[in-house]
């Protein structure tokens, strides 16, 4: 079972590195974004693959509008990994966003100004 596990997590990197490198390549269009691949999450067969995607800049239309665009751009990007590595089926790829990080970044903000509050007062 650990076996099935590890070979798992090793697909994910591998999917999560090369789905990485397609959007740096250019594979859609985020101007002025940062669009990252933050997790791919493989089912245990590999037929499937949920890809959580961050996006950083822009307008809430403008990700809105990436995140359509990585799934119009789907079969490319499964082309581009059945021809790098050579699976014998290439998992299909589901977006998602993640917004674990934006939540992350406005929790620190709310500290943040909870202690220049603190400050203020003494």
């Amino acid at each position: 079972m650990a076996e099935k596990v590890d070979r798992l997590t090793r697909v994910n990197e591998l999917l999560k590195r090369e789905l990485a490198e397609d959007i740096t390549r250019g594979l859609i269009s985020a101007p002025g974004m940062l669009v990252s691949v933050t997790e791919v999450r493989s089912s245990v067969d590999l037929r499937n693959a949920t890809v959580c995607i961050s996006i950083f800049g822009g307008t809430a239309s403008d990700k809105e509008r990436v995140m359509q665009e990585l799934d119009r751009n789907r079969i490319e990007f499964q082309r581009s990994i059945a021809s790098k590595l050579g699976f014998k089926h290439t998992p299909v790829l589901y977006f998602k966003r993640d917004f674990r990080q934006e939540k992350g970044d406005r929790v620190l903000e709310i500290l943040n100004g909870a202690e220049n509050d603190d400050s203020a007062d003494a």
